[in-house]
């Protein structure tokens, strides 16, 4: 049997159609070239430099098939996800300086499971239509220039595993639509304007990571958070009240930093037992007094713990010298009075066996007063960082490093807040 024959014009034929199939393999759909226009078009030309990815975004070829390509050379990426058509999966822009707004842009991008325009100069507000992201994993805009209130349809993106808002410019209230976002691992939002109380989060069961801190939110800590949460920051901002208890039932917290607020009362028990917190910062607070826990020596996980610049009063905690894996203590600047503890001395000079030793032991800017415990002469001067100034204690001569810095309080001041003891 002889070879089949093919004309040219045949061949010809079969090598077009399969350029026209490889073609469509790979092609853009049309309607996210569209959307990347509007990207395009919203930013100042000024701030698209050479060199930059948005400056060889040239829409003269098709984005998806010249990648690699000296156009279209970086900030998206495309993936054939459906009907053999390219879709774009994600723009992340480079930190060029990129100005302009986007509060125009469609954002109908669906099969977009990126989005990062973070440190940029964009500005403006945020356009509710980003929740046509419905597919959107990841959204970034940190550290730009955005304003306005954040809009309440980024609740209804229901996808979401990572929300960037930080370091910019929004206002209002955080929206209550965030509650709907179950699958969000890490939310935040810190150097904003965001003010009014803090919402219900408590559905957000997958939440491991909350920082609200740099804004003017006010009211009460929230009694109810997530459950799944490792590290909460909401410091500098103007809450009020106590620290829930519900804090006790955060069985992963690592973190919590509620510094520079309102908050008032005693410091709680389950600070100092928690069977997971490794640092606590409640410094610049108006604390009173602290709770004695039951078992803070076999409890504790606690590594660092800030509580100056409050209202303490009393003497020292004898038990915090007694937590095993304390190495960061400050005290400072509250109104503690009697004698140091000689435990503190020996934590930070000779801890027993197992036993954290205090690395950092901050007493300064109370009223403690009596002689310095004598295990501190023996302090190396490559050993514990101890600082004791502004306080009323008898000699603190400058040749001892805790005595550096700041002078003891004068005789007078010290007899008007209690007694001394030469």
């Amino acid at each position: 049997m002889g070879a089949p024959c093919f004309s040219l014009s045949s061949l010809l034929l079969v090598i077009a159609v399969a350029g026209l199939f490889f073609l469509g393999d790979s092609k853009t759909y049309w309607g996210d070239i569209e959307v990347l226009k509007e990207l395009r078009k919203g930013l100042d030309p000024g701030s698209v430099t050479p060199g930059s990815c948005l400056s060889s975004w040239d829409f003269s070829v098709d984005p998806c098939d010249s990648v690699f390509g000296e156009r279209f050379t970086c900030g998206f990426r495309c993936d054939v996800v459906v009907s053999g058509s390219s879709r774009v999966t994600e723009i992340s822009l480079d930190q060029a300086g990129y100005a302009g707004s986007l509060s125009s842009a469609s954002w109908n991008l669906p099969y977009l499971e990126t989005l990062d325009l973070s440190d940029n100069f964009f500005s403006g507000s945020v356009s509710a239509s980003l929740s046509n992201l419905t597919r959107l994993r990841r959204l970034g805009l940190s550290r730009n220039s955005f304003s306005g209130e954040i809009p309440t349809s980024i609740g209804f993106m229901h996808s979401l595993e990572e929300l960037y808002l930080d370091s910019n410019g929004f206002e209002g209230a955080v929206p209550a639509s965030f509650n709907g976002l179950v699958n969000l691992k890490r939310l935040e939002l810190q150097g904003n304007k965001l003010s009014g109380e803090f919402p219900d989060l408590g559905s957000l069961k997958n939440l491991d990571f909350l920082d609200a801190s740099g804004n003017v939110i006010s009211g009460n800590v929230p009694d109810t958070f997530p459950t799944s949460l490792v590290e909460i920051s909401m410091r500098n901002n103007s809450l009020e009240g106590n620290i829930p208890r519900t804090i006790k039932n955060l069985s992963f917290l690592q973190v919590l930093d509620l510094s520079h607020n309102r908050l008032n009362g005693s410091v709680p028990f389950f600070v100092f037992d928690h069977p997971t917190l490794q640092q606590v910062t409640l410094s610049n607070n108006h604390f009173n007094s602290i709770e004695v826990p039951i078992n803070p020596a076999t409890q504790s996980q606690l590594i660092a713990l800030d509580l100056s610049y409050n209202d303490l009063r009393g003497l020292l905690p004898s038990f915090l010298a007694l937590m095993t894996k304390l190495s960061a203590l400050s005290l400072e600047n509250n109104k503690f009075t009697g004698m140091i503890p000689t435990q503190y001395a020996l934590k930070a000079v000779v801890p027993d066996a197992g036993v954290s030793p205090f690395e950092r032991l901050m007493l300064g800017g109370n009223y403690l007063f009596g002689p310095i415990p004598s295990p501190l002469m023996e302090l190396r001067p490559d050993g514990a960082t101890v600082r004791l100034v502004d306080n009323c204690l008898y000699r603190c001569p400058a040749m001892f490093s805790f005595c550096q810095g700041g002078e003891q309080k004068s005789l007078m001041e010290c007899k008007r807040f209690g007694p001394v003891i030469p």
